[in-house]
């Protein structure tokens, strides 16, 4: 089943041209389903290109998906055209009234910076806790993971010394093998990472009830969730294109930043050779999961009726 997305929306056309099935709005309406309606939060400065790299994870799904975009708040962006943000985002004031069967967060290049002195960190906040009342079940991811633990757990901002950039190997934890979250993977997998922030997995087990469910012996924590499913923690980018760990690279190379070449990305880490994809299918199975188990499986039919009783227990995490 496809996606369901604005008819005129810069990612339909792409996602067609990679043969994946996106169905627009006019089609939609002539179908007498109920989709699940999930909301994106694109905190990424090129939301063109952010945008497309979600809903390309979305579309992998038998769920028909109506994905909305939600902007942070009205100011200019430098690297995304105000027409586009006017006519395919909407904002929190307009939306907050309503529930959500999903919610994604996405990253940000926050890395170095305090939660306090991010410009719209309130805001932020607003919208986490506005999500706790009418969303089913959050994803947060990279950055976002570290706001998230911040406003639940109200754990401090650990940061790195040094730029965590590459594709890194990760295990799941066997104590976790009948979460739904983690079907069909395999015992270890890769997954991309950029970031400066620190997730250990003994300060997330001491601290947090959270069941850690993947990591990595480099990357630290790369998947947790909360035992009811409704908010999970992926602290990586699944999403992430071929080359958008190398744009990256030569951006801060440009900047004179002399940053490390990503780990295990290009053929010999040569970053003059093209870099390969060897987390495409864990990207995928990840979100199919998300949205079936944590999403699908647990929402009420009519979300005007959204309530906490709602949820249910997986019998698979007994």
């Amino acid at each position: 089943m496809p996606i369901k997305i604005p008819d005129q929306l810069p990612a339909a056309s792409t996602l067609r041209q990679e043969n994946i099935f996106v169905m627009s709005e006019t089609r939609a309406e002539s179908q007498n389903i109920r989709p699940l309606k999930v909301l994106l939060l694109n905190l990424m400065p090129k939301k063109i290109e952010t945008e497309t790299q979600f809903m390309r994870l979305l579309s992998n799904s038998p769920l028909q998906v109506d994905v909305e975009l939600l902007r942070i708040d009205d100011r200019p962006s430098k690297n995304t055209p105000t027409e586009h943000l006017d006519t395919f985002y909407r904002q929190f004031q307009g939306i907050r009234e309503r529930n959500f069967d999903g919610l994604i967060v996405t990253g940000a290049p926050l890395g170095l910076v305090q939660f306090e002195d991010v410009i719209y960190w309130e805001h932020l906040q607003d919208i986490m806790n506005w999500a706790k009342d009418h969303v089913t079940s959050t994803l947060y991811v990279c950055w976002a993971a570290q706001a998230g633990l911040k406003l639940l757990y109200d754990l401090p901002k650990k940061t790195r010394k040094e730029k965590l950039s590459g594709v890194y190997w990760h295990k799941t934890h066997k104590e976790h093998s009948k979460n739904p979250i983690l079907r069909g993977f395999d015992d270890s997998f890769l997954a991309p990472h950029s970031r400066y922030a620190d997730f250990s997995p003994e300060f997330l087990a001491e601290h947090t009830d959270l069941d850690i469910l993947a990591t990595s012996a480099t990357a630290g924590t790369y998947l947790a969730a909360t035992k009811d499913k409704r908010n999970v923690f992926v602290t990586g980018h699944p999403e992430y294109d071929s080359h958008t760990l190398h744009n990256e690279y030569v951006r801060d190379v440009g900047e004179g930043m002399e940053p490390a070449v990503p780990s295990n990305y290009y053929p010999d880490d040569d970053p003059t050779q093209e870099p390969y994809v060897s987390w495409r299918s864990h990207g995928h199975m990840l979100f199919a999961n998300w949205l079936n188990y944590c999403v699908y499986q647990q929402t009420p039919y009519d979300l005007d009726h959204f309530s906490e009783s709602a949820f249910t227990k997986d019998d698979d995490d007994e």
